[in-house]
C-alpha cells in the first residue's frame, strides 16, 4: 500500500490573506490614536512570515514601539486561529485537482494537521474535502489541547498516525514547515518540503527533507512518479 500523509495549511489551504488580515487588525488595535504606522504591504509582510522574522520585529518594523510589539505578537497569536478569520482562507491552486489524482490512483491519503478539531471542520465543510479525508484517516488536534511548540506537537501525531494507521510498504508526507519535516524523520517517513506554504526555501533546507517542490501537485507527481518505479524494478526482479 502506497500512503501519503498531507499537512492542510500550505500544501491544501492557503493562509496568507488570513495572516495578513490579522496583521492589519492588530497593528491598528495596538497603535495608539494618533501615531503613524508603516503598514506593510502583502507580499512584504508574507515574506517576512515566510523567512520566520519574529513577529516583535514585524511590529517594529510597521511603526511601533518595543512595548507595543510585544503586546502586538501578543494578540496576534491569541486572533490568527479564530474561526472568524478563517474565512479568508482559500484553497491553494490545483489543491483539488492534486488530491482527486491521489485519490483516483488508489492512495491511502491522510491529512495531518495542527489545527483543532473545530478549525479543520470549518474548513472541510466549507470546501467538500470531507471526500478526499474519511475520519479515520484525520489527525488533527482536540479543540482542548493544550499546544507547546509545532516542531514538539506534530511528532506526537504521526506517532499516532503510525500506531492506528494499517500498514503501508511506502509512506510520504508532504507539509510546508519544519514541524512537518521533523515529524516526518522522527518517524523514518520520506518528506516532501512544498514552497507554497509558510516558510521558504532557505528555512526549508534547513532541516534537509528529501526533496522540495513549488506544490502539492508536484509533490504528487513525484510520489506517484516513485511508486510506478519501484514497482517497475520489483516486477523486473
Amino acid at each position: 500500500m502506497l500512503r501519503l500523509i498531507t499537512d492542510f495549511d500550505g500544501p491544501i489551504m492557503d493562509v496568507s490573506e488570513r495572516y495578513y488580515r490579522v496583521y492589519q487588525f492588530c497593528l491598528e488595535n495596538i497603535r495608539f490614536p494618533e501615531q503613524a504606522v508603516r503598514q506593510l504591504s502583502k507580499e512584504v509582510f508574507w515574506s517576512l512570515k515566510r523567512s520566520c522574522v519574529p513577529e516583535t520585529q514585524i511590529g517594529m518594523m510597521s511603526g511601533l514601539d518595543e512595548v507595543q510589539a510585544k503586546e502586538f505578537s501578543r494578540l496576534r497569536k491569541q486572533t490568527v486561529h479564530s474561526l472568524s478569520y478563517m474565512v479568508y482562507d482559500c484553497l491553494a491552486p490545483e489543491a483539488i485537482d492534486a488530491l482527486e489524482k491521489v485519490q483516483l490512483a488508489g492512495v491511502d491519503l491522510v491529512v495531518m494537521t495542527m489545527r483543532r478539531s473545530l478549525e479543520l471542520e470549518y474548513a472541510f465543510n466549507r470546501y467538500n474535502l470531507e471526500r478526499f479525508f474519511p475520519e479515520n484517516r484525520c489527525y488533527q488536534l482536540t479543540n482542548d489541547y493544550v499546544k507547546t511548540r509545532d516542531i514538539d506537537d506534530k511528532p506526537l501525531l504521526m506517532a499516532r498516525a503510525k500506531a492506528e494507521l494499517p500498514p503501508a510498504s511506502d509512506v510520504w508526507m508532504v507539509g510546508d514547515t519544519d514541524a512537518d519535516i521533523a515529524a516526518a524523520k522522527k518517524h523514518g517517513v520520506k518528506v516532501i518540503a512544498v514552497l507554497c506554504g509558510i516558510r521558504d526555501r532557505s528555512q526549508l533546507e534547513l532541516y534537509q527533507p528529501d526533496m522540495i517542490v513549488n506544490n502539492l501537485s508536484e509533490a504528487v507527481d513525484v510520489v506517484l512518479s516513485h511508486s510506478l518505479q519501484h514497482a517497475s524494478s520489483a516486477k523486473s526482479y
